[in-house]
Parts: structure tokens; sequence; C-alpha cells
């Protein structure tokens, strides 16, 4: 098991997550965080940190998509390891449902 990060995480990206994790393992891209399932070590610290419980095991049904997604990206964005200021509006889109299709970036975060 590993966990994911999904859609809520999208346009909120609060990142409580990143100062616990003791392996460094979210990435950053433009609108979202993503986990490398491969460092992951699966000690859940991470979950409930996060404000839109955007963060959840890869076991619950329907997270195939969300692993690969999470697996393709981690290789591909910068690697965090400090929280950063989450954006201005994150609260506005903290309940929003659907966020992937009308938001995804595919684009890496830059600091």
């Amino acid at each position: 098991m590993t966990y994911v990060v999904t859609e809520a995480c999208i346009k909120c990206k609060y990142m409580d997550c990143v100062e616990v994790c003791p392996v460094d393992c979210f990435y950053e891209g433009e609108n979202m965080l993503v986990i490398n399932p491969d460092e992951c070590i699966d000690c859940g610290v991470c979950e409930p940190e996060c404000p839109p419980a955007a963060i959840v095991p890869d076991t619950e049904k329907g997270m195939e998509q969300w692993l690969e997604l999470n697996r393709t990206y981690s290789t591909q964005w910068p690697n965090i390891t400090r929280k950063g200021e989450a954006p201005a509006d994150a609260d506005a889109f903290k309940d929003e449902k659907g966020k992937f299709d009308k938001y995804f970036s595919d684009k890496a975060g830059v600091r």
C-alpha cells in the first residue's frame, strides 16, 4: 500500500503534509502535489494533515488513476521538503468537485 494525492488537492495545495513526511516523497506541480509511490513508506502521517482530505490509501476503490498520476508526475516535478504558502484562494476551492477536468496542470511547481 501507498498513499496518493487526489483531485481535492488541485488549486488548494496547502502543503501541511510536506512538513510531516519523514521520507520527503512529495513533489510539487503548479497547482497540486503528488506522492512518489515508490518512496512512500506507508506511514500515513500525511493523511490527517491534509485540510481537504486529498491524501488517501491507494487501496481505496477507484484509486488506480490517481496512483498512476502520482507515479508519473513525481518523476517530472521537483521534490518539495518544506511547506510553502498555499494559494491565497485555496479555501474557495477546498470543497469543489470535478477539479481535475477544470483545473489540472501538468506544469511543475515554481518557487
